[in-house]
């Protein structure tokens, strides 16, 4: 059995790419189109995210729980520029039916 994943989402955002199965939005404020890949985390990585980056978002967040063997497109685990701390990227969009739970934040 494989760890989930998880993402930060905007909840509205959310709403309207479960309605197309697709999820393309890679960090806050920027696309999968623009960045590459869908920065996700692990249980223990995804709090201080939402502190380093969130913490200014007044719209509704949602936490995504996903299932990586539900995923069609590669993981890779990398380190961001300036750590050492192994993060799994998703270079693809994320599958709407991966997301096994959605959490508000």
């Amino acid at each position: 059995m494989t760890d989930d994943l998880f993402h930060i989402a905007h909840a509205e955002q959310w709403e309207k790419a479960r309605a197309i199965g697709r999820y393309e939005q890679s960090t806050q404020g920027l696309s999968l189109g623009e960045v590459g890949f869908i920065h996700l985390s692990t249980s223990e990585q995804w709090p201080g995210v939402l502190e380093r980056f969130y913490a200014d978002v007044d719209d509704e967040l949602v936490l995504l729980t996903i299932d990586p063997q539900r995923l069609s497109s590669p993981v890779r685990w990398e380190a961001p520029e300036g750590t050492d701390e192994q993060f799994p990227h998703l270079y693809g969009p994320l599958d709407a039916g991966a997301v096994t739970a959605t959490r508000t934040l």
